[in-house]
């Protein structure tokens, strides 16, 4: 199953990566539409979904990865035993929250769709569209966090500790 849902992962990655390809293409394309003055609709929309789509897609590899900007001032100073229930605690409402956003980041599509909802701008897409990005994104973070409190209840480590420190420049 682990490997499943790891493969899971890998696959929102690589789509969040086409994405971020689809948003450098969009915006050179609208410098270049500028330059030769042609009026192509939508592009700035187009642009923004494919960043958000990279950017919610990349959620469950990054947390995977130990990518997010994790505050451990705390739990490093604590003793050994409140450090493991504040790290419990952590996850276990984490795990809470990304279910509670992955759950109305589906509702959110199947309600655009129902409603035949369209974007404002000049693109007019179907927003129910770019939303699936978003809910897939989320559903993965979910599932990444439940993966990382089944590993920490195995006694492993799911989440990837780096050892960089943050430079201040």
């Amino acid at each position: 199953m682990d490997k499943l849902v790891l493969n899971f992962y890998k696959l929102l990655m690589a789509l969040a990566c086409v994405a971020m390809l689809a948003a450098f293409g969009t915006v050179l394309l609208g410098v270049v539409a500028r330059e030769a003055q042609w009026d192509i609709p939508g592009l700035d929309a187009y642009a923004g979904y494919a960043i958000a789509a990279a950017l919610f897609l990349a959620l469950p590899a990054t947390l995977r990865h130990g990518d997010h900007i994790r505050v451990t001032l705390l739990l490093d100073r604590m003793p050994a035993k409140l450090r493991g229930i504040l790290e419990w605690w952590c996850l276990a409402s984490a795990f809470l929250l990304a279910v509670y956003i992955a759950w109305y980041a589906g509702r959110l599509v199947w309600v655009s769709y129902a409603t035949h909802d369209i974007s404002p701008s000049a693109d007019a897409s179907p927003l129910w569209i770019p939303q699936i990005s978003m809910a897939l994104g989320c559903i993965g973070f979910a599932l990444s966090f439940g993966h990382a409190l089944l590993a920490r209840w195995r006694g492993g480590s799911f989440i990837a500790a780096s050892d960089e420190t943050a430079h201040v420049e």
